[in-house]
Formats: structure tokens, sequence, C-alpha cells
């Protein structure tokens, strides 16, 4: 057998029936996460059409999208009627059907991409489908993990199997070592500014080298995560000793024998040597700088000490109507430095090291300075939320007047009242930035949580590398 790639030994393993001129393929699902947004219709179709769910065993549901998130005792106040509705049918939907539910007040409730891996749902080698676009989350474990639409959700709910034409691959290389200050999430802003954001439509990226291969899991969920904002089908990296550490920790990977045939068996999913991508980009880890976003997508990114690009110097007309008019939405100017750039709200997930113990050594300047922290909160689950809270780093932020917010979608989407207000600009570690994303007339620089954190502090964009001295 020929050299193949991650991507290609996943493929084929779960291919039911391979793809014609006329018809895509037919590939398994080993996993189907599902939450309250995208099912509703979809358990509709099953009933209209008399369906049972094929494996409820391999379905898993959580609340996440619609669910409020303020602290304390308003946190159960659902005030939108419509999300009320969504997060009832997906409780009536699960139990009726017989699938496991992590809602509101569950233990394991959290973000759909993040409790798969801290459960130890995500695995190498696995398909894993949801009807979420960020679903490529998962492909951080050497798993095919993408997207689906809700017509998609009830054809994986009734089969177990999806239709799909073969993407094409990309291999993104990142050698280098990373230096300080520079985090994951520059790193793959870095990648999208360079691709631009339809730079990976139709292919499933594989990120290898020694920059990739040095980051944690964490790390490489947010580098697969934003995959599909380079317009990408899913992001992959290879299974390795960081993975197998990381899972052998939770509670759903297998035990004993079963754990050492599993290893055995994910050990041999790395790309082969001499496999060909039908495309390769390279990127010098040792050159990136923290990045952060100026306009309207992802892909108008630049390091943080840099100034906003000037569309008439942009030759491509569709590229510099769309740059002047996210200038125009963004309030910007061409040529304005981005340092010293006043923001209004800051929002981060907390789950970097790195940047809480800037706060922590900053925290009389982020007192003084931040008076409208909206939203601080572990990145996305209620296990991880407590293993924070066991830390001491929700004092960090409530001592200083942020709130301690439980774990949901909340501003990433700017659901639920979650949002920011017209003309307001906010730091952000969330992995969208169009207009209105974050609340309408909202404008969003999105940045990593070290550069967040410094501007925290700072109280307008700030260069970490500067305050994490």
């Amino acid at each position: 057998m020929s050299a193949r790639t991650l991507f290609e030994k996943v493929w084929d393993a779960h291919l039911v029936r391979p793809e014609t001129p006329e018809a895509p393929a037919i590939l398994y699902a080993d996993l189907h996460l599902v939450h309250e947004v995208t099912s509703p219709q979809a358990f509709d179709v099953l009933r209209e059409q008399g369906l049972r769910v094929r494996r409820p065993d391999k379905t898993v549901a959580t609340m996440d999208h619609s669910i409020p998130t303020e602290p304390g005792g308003r946190r159960f106040a659902i005030v939108d009627p419509q999300a009320a509705e969504q997060l009832r049918r997906l409780e009536e939907n699960c139990a009726t059907y017989g699938i496991e539910l992590h809602g509101m007040g569950d233990a394991a409730q959290g973000i759909v991409h993040v409790i798969g891996p801290e459960m130890g749902l995500t695995q190498p080698g696995r398909t894993i489908v949801c009807g979420d676009s960020h679903t490529s989350t998962h492909g951080a474990f050497g798993a095919l993990a993408f997207g689906i639409g809700t017509s998609e959700v009830a054809h994986v709910l009734a089969t177990q199997c999806v239709l799909q034409r073969r993407p094409r691959t990309l291999e993104v290389r990142v050698d280098g070592r990373l230096r300080p200050g520079v985090t994951a999430k520059d790193l793959i802003l870095a990648v999208i500014a360079r691709v631009g954001v339809g730079g990976g439509a139709g292919h499933v990226i594989e990120y290898t080298g020694s920059a990739v291969r040095a980051l944690s899991m964490e790390e490489r969920m947010t580098v697969c995560n934003m995959s599909i904002e380079a317009g990408a089908r899913a992001g992959m990296i290879a299974p390795d000793d960081t993975t197998f550490e990381y899972l052998a920790k939770t509670p759903r990977a297998p035990k004993g024998a079963e754990w050492d045939r599993a290893v055995t068996r994910w050990r041999g999913l790395p790309s082969d040597p001499g496999a060909s991508y039908d495309r390769a980009v390279s990127v010098d880890g040792a050159s990136l700088e923290p990045m952060i976003t100026y306009g309207t997508n992802p892909g108008m990114a630049l390091p943080v000490g840099g100034r906003v690009p000037d569309p008439a110097a942009v030759t491509d007309a569709a590229v510099r109507d769309s740059l002047e008019k996210a200038l125009r939405y963004m309030d910007l100017r061409p040529g304005q430095p981005l340092i010293g750039q006043k923001v209004d709200v800051y929002v981060m997930d907390v789950d970097d090291q790195e940047g809480n113990l800037i706060l922590s050594k900053k925290r009389a300047d982020f007192e003084k300075a931040w008076d409208r922290v909206i939203e601080a909160h572990q990145e996305g689950s209620r296990h991880g939320k407590q293993a924070s809270e066991a830390e001491g780093l929700d004092r960090v932020f409530t001592d200083a007047g942020a709130e301690w917010r439980e774990p949901g979608c909340s501003m990433c989407i700017a659901m639920n009242g979650d949002q920011l207000q017209p003309g307001q600009y906010a730091v952000s570690t969330s992995n969208r930035n169009f207009e209105g994303r974050q609340g309408k007339g909202g404008r969003t620089f999105l940045a990593s949580p070290l550069t967040a954190a410094a501007a925290a502090v700072a109280g307008r964009i700030a260069d970490p590398r500067e305050l994490g001295r």
C-alpha cells in the first residue's frame, strides 16, 4: 500500500461506500455530538418519518449555545423565549430517544467542543460530527471532525452515517520554536492571515512541524478550532505522547489492556513518510509575533505592533472594497497603530496560565485601569470552571470587579443578552470577528489570551511581551 496521510487513514477506515460522480461518499460516524440550536428540526424529521435514532449510544448532547452565563443564581433565568424553547425541546428529545444529555446544572455540561475531549469521547482515529462549524476542534486528537447542517444532523441520527465528498489535503508545516509571548492563537491567526479566509476551502488541513508538536492539547485544540476560519473542512494534528498523556486522565478513555491496544493502534495513525498532500504551506514559527485582528474576518490580522493597512495600496478591487468596508465598520484609519487603541470590553476564556499569571502579577493595574470586564470564565465546561476556582483564578477577576461566568457559548455568539453595545470595542479570545458577531454594532479585536490579558491590565491594546516582564 502506498504512503498515506493521517486524513487518508481515518477516511479509508470509515468509508462505507466510495463517492461516484453522481453521489457523495457514505462515511460512518463514530461520535455524534448534539446541542440545542441545530437539533430541534432534525428530531422533527425523525418523528415525521417514523424513524428512530440508529445509535443513541454514539450520540451525546449538551446545552451550550442558548444558556445564560450570568454569574450566581441568575444563571438559570432564561429570558429569551426562543432559547428557552430550544433547551426544552432538547431535553424532551433526548428523553424520548434515549440520548445522553448534559444539561444545565449537570457536572459535565459545557461547550460541545470542550466536553468531548474532557470526557475522553474524542479519540484519535475517530470520525466526529456535530451541527456546529467548530467541530474541527476535535481534530487536535487526530480525529476527522467536521460540522454538519441540520438536515445532515437528522441523517446521522437516523443512520449513523454522513454523506461527504472527499476533500483535498493541505499540509501546514510550522517549524521552529515559538518565542515568549507568542501562543497557539497567534500561530493560527498568522496562518489564516497568510492563506486567507478561503485558503483552505475544499481541504482538510493537517498541521505538522516542530512548533505544532510542542503545543499542549489545549493549544492544539485552539489551532484546529480555527481551521474553519481558513475555509477548511477540518483541521487535524497527528496523535503523539502528548495526546496519550491527556487522554489517559479522562474518564471515558480505554482502560487496562484495552488502553494498550488503543495506543498501539493510535501510533499507526500519523502520516507515513513520503505521504503526499495536494497542497503544502510552510511557516517559520520562530519568526511569529503576537497577532491581533483589525478588520471583520480572522484573516484581517497583523502583528500587534503593526499598523492598519491602507486600502489604496491594494490592487485587487474586491479585496480593496472589503478592506474599506471593514475599516469603516471598525472606525479605524489606514496607518493607525493598534497599540494604544481604546478598548471598552475584555472577553477572555480563562484557559491560558500565562495570561492568568500576568493578571495576578499586575492585579493593581488591572483593578485601576479596567472598570468594565464584561466576561471572564473558563474555556468552556463546568468541570474546567471548577478546576479554575480550585486554583483561585476566579478571585483574580472578581476582586477586580469582573464577572466570573458560567460555561456556555455566551459572548462568542452574542446570545442570551451577552453582547456588546453598538460602537463598543472588545479584545476577545473567541474565534470570529464578523460584523455584529458579538453584538450589533460591536467591534471585535481577536487576540490570544496573553494579548487580551495585556489589554485588561493596560485598559487599551498592548504588547503582551512588554507587560509580561
